[in-house]
């Protein structure tokens, strides 16, 4: 029996933007196993969410990105048939400006592409929770910043 975390993991997901499209990856390993997301991983001790994000993007996809800023935190709590806590992840998704790579599919990603942001449909592509809003906010976000 797997033993119940005794605190949040903190994450961080990379939201890259080129133009009209976010690259998103199939996740390999669970949570969310199979669903399509944002490259992302936990934030190692003494790195920033910024680096941590910029360097998952590279190491996932081989996308190279500048972060810019963080878009809030996002809880994902999963719990037993029982109740028991499974895990309990606080992600922090950052908007990225792409600078240079094309996405492929590297470490715990079984697939990496870029994909319209107004294109992006939950009922015709299993992704993870917030992928729309978040990539949404991302693209408003980056437009303002020029």
């Amino acid at each position: 029996m797997t033993r119940p975390p005794d605190r949040p993991v903190l994450a961080a997901l990379a939201v890259a933007i080129r133009g009209p499209s976010v690259v998103l990856i199939k996740r390999r390993n669970p949570p969310d196993a199979g669903l399509w997301g944002f490259a992302g991983g936990k934030v190692d001790l003494g790195e920033t969410v910024a680096a941590a994000a910029e360097r998952e993007l590279r190491e996932e996809t081989g996308v190279e990105a500048e972060a810019l800023e963080s878009l809030g935190a996002l809880d994902i709590i999963g719990r037993s048939d029982e109740g028991t806590l499974t895990h309990h992840f606080v992600l922090v998704p950052v908007l990225c400006r792409y600078r240079n790579g094309e996405p492929r599919a590297a470490d715990d990603a079984l697939e990496a592409k870029w994909f319209e942001i107004a294109s992006l449909d939950p009922a015709a592509l299993p992704m993870s929770r917030d992928v729309v809003p978040v990539a949404r906010e991302a693209a408003r976000r980056l437009a303002h910043q020029g």
